[in-house]
């Protein structure tokens, strides 16, 4: 289904209604909306919102939006028309968020700058050319951060040869950046070198990572894409880590 940017201009400031148990009325309008949203599309939560009688309809990271009979699906975003914030962001912003101390670190590229009391996972491709500008230009000049770098493998078919030969390097750092920053290849691994490849891409599918880089920071958040070096640091100091 392809999204629109529709926005419904509403008149007072209204938060999202805390998530509870499960109504008799989301129950029936999840069971009804749910055929009709195509094969193969799961809803995980129908929840009532505070606003204008919709219902959120959350399927994977999105959000649409029904009314109490299921007979019309709004798509697009809800905005509040005296402040302009983004409703709909806000919600998939939270829906989105990890876990930070979850994450399998020891299956990533770590490197610490400076204190490196400032923290980040980065899902990248060895492919990926906003990857590769992301590492060359905005963590260049970076300093007292800790970077965890999962390759995860999802642009080509040698994306996972050249993660595992990254792996398998004796300095898996130099490697990463003599690849993505110099474009220098790493030696070809050992046949019986294992890599944590599929359980980084098994993880990236769980979190629902569809494109890279993708930044995740200690409070959970995340930024699809890349960011250049002042949106990052405004980004590290709005946290308190």
């Amino acid at each position: 289904m392809r999204k629109s940017n529709i926005a419904l201009l509403l008149f007072s400031a209204l938060t999202m209604a805390s998530v509870g148990a499960e109504t008799p009325t989301e129950a029936n309008i999840k069971k009804l909306i749910e055929p009709r949203m195509g094969a193969g599309v799961k809803v995980d939560s129908v929840k009532e919102t505070p606003y204008a009688g919709l219902y959120e309809v959350r399927t994977g990271g999105d959000i649409l939006y029904t009314d109490k009979s299921a007979q019309y699906l709004i798509v697009g975003h809800v905005f509040n028309s005296k402040t302009s914030q983004d409703l709909t962001k806000d919600r998939i912003d939270e829906i989105n968020k990890i876990k930070f101390s979850d994450l399998p670190l020891e299956s990533a590229v770590k490197l610490v700058k400076g204190n490196g009391k400032r923290v980040i996972a980065v899902f990248e491709d060895p492919n990926c050319g906003y990857c590769k500008r992301f590492r060359q230009n905005t963590l260049k000049d970076m300093d007292n951060v800790t970077v965890y770098t999962f390759m995860y493998n999802i642009l080509a078919e040698d994306s996972a040869v050249k993660s595992k030969n990254i792996w398998c390097s004796a300095d898996r750092n130099k490697a990463w950046d003599d690849w993505m920053v110099r474009g220098k290849a790493a030696p070809t691994a050992p046949a019986n070198c294992a890599t944590p490849n599929d359980k980084v891409f098994e993880l990236g599918r769980k979190l629902r990572v569809t494109g890279t880089p993708a930044i995740f920071f200690a409070d959970g958040s995340r930024i699809p894409g890349a960011i250049d070096a002042k949106g990052l640091e405004a980004k590290l100091a709005s946290l308190k880590q």
